[in-house]
């Protein structure tokens, strides 16, 4: 790593620096947004003696933005931090392709020591800026479908980090266990996304498995989610989004349409059942961020991410949103409730 052995001395240093002077820290998560509505950060003047972290966000959302946040506390709870002990350039991209491509451009031409990416598209820019500044990657859900890594166990280039991948088979027997009497679940994700294209096709083996018809629809952007989910909304009894950021990003478009048929719909995202979702066995979003950032700090100091395995996310958790369910007359089986964590009204 280009500056690792200068970035760990000028850490020691300024960490007993911080403690004697007591400075207050800047997060980057609270900087100043630039007009391409990524984050500006303090970077005209980088220290070059300070380890410098680039982080790159696909798009603003509640599930990527806990993400980032955790990132950002487990940065700093390993000494890396803004403006003190590192400097942290946090960038949105904003869903944007070209601004993805700039970022990753910045962050390389910064001669960045780490580069992080939130969401697969994001990780996918850095992994085409760079084969040799270490890459983590955090809610990348299939990192080895999304050609990022050559395996979990040993990734084998310059990339690692933390999968988000969901478990499918325990939302759909969730399903099952919210209503029994349904027979056929859409599935609707985004065909721009390669994390989307394989959890729906898992999606859709595991419900074939468990005896459910499922009929399948994509969008290309958040454009298409009306009128998709209107027809999908149509002819099934539920609807099942696997982990997406298209459909996250307008999920209040897709709600009021599944809300007029009356069927919920179950995400695989835990920010999403709070947002209008009925239910889901998910992870919890700031966990994975403070994971991907304890990854990242093993990466800074001195762990070989050819070597580093990519991890799983911990922290399952079973989300209902009981508004929704007494919106639309579902009732929650004591088993079910028993374990698990209320969202909504009367929470």
């Amino acid at each position: 790593m280009k500056k690792l052995f200068r970035a760990r001395a000028s850490i020691l240093t300024l960490m007993a620096a911080t403690v004697l002077m007591a400075c207050g820290n800047s997060d980057a998560n609270n900087s100043d947004t630039s007009s391409d509505g990524s984050a500006a950060s303090s970077t005209d003047s980088i220290n070059p003696d300070l380890p410098y972290i680039g982080i790159m966000q696909l798009t603003t959302h509640p599930a990527l933005d806990q993400i980032g946040e955790g990132i950002i506390d487990q940065l700093e709870e390993a000494g890396y931090v803004d403006g003190e002990t590192a400097t942290i350039d946090f960038q949105n991209a904003q869903g944007d392709q070209s601004n993805m491509q700039s970022i990753a451009e910045r962050f390389v031409s910064n001669d960045a020591d780490i580069m992080i990416g939130i969401a697969t598209p994001a990780a996918q820019a850095l992994a085409n800026a760079s084969s040799d500044i270490p890459i983590i990657l955090g809610a990348i859900t299939d990192p080895v479908a999304a050609s990022l890594v050559d395996s979990l166990e040993k990734p084998g280039g310059n990339i690692t980090g933390v999968s988000d991948k969901t478990p499918a088979r325990d939302q759909f027997v969730l399903i099952q266990q919210l209503l029994p009497d349904a027979k056929t679940i859409g599935i609707l994700y985004s065909s721009a996304e390669d994390n989307s294209i394989s959890s729906a096709k898992e999606a859709e083996e595991i419900a074939a498995s468990l005896g459910l018809k499922t009929i399948t629809k994509t969008v290309t952007s958040t454009n298409d989610i009306a009128q998709v989910a209107e027809s999908l909304a149509s002819e099934v009894d539920a609807i099942y989004v696997p982990t997406d950021n298209t459909i996250a990003s307008g999920l209040a478009t897709l709600i009021p349409v599944a809300d007029s048929y009356n069927i919920p719909v179950f995400p695989a995202v835990d920010t999403m059942v709070e947002e209008g979702g009925l239910a889901t066995i998910g992870l919890n979003q700031y966990a994975l961020g403070t994971q991907t950032g304890a990854v990242a700090a093993d990466i800074l100091a001195g762990a070989d991410p050819a070597t580093y395995p990519v991890q799983y996310a911990t922290g399952i958790q079973l989300v209902i949103n009981r508004a929704k369910a007494d919106q639309l007359g579902i009732t929650i089986p004591d088993d079910v409730a028993q374990n698990a964590i209320f969202v909504g009204e009367g929470e």
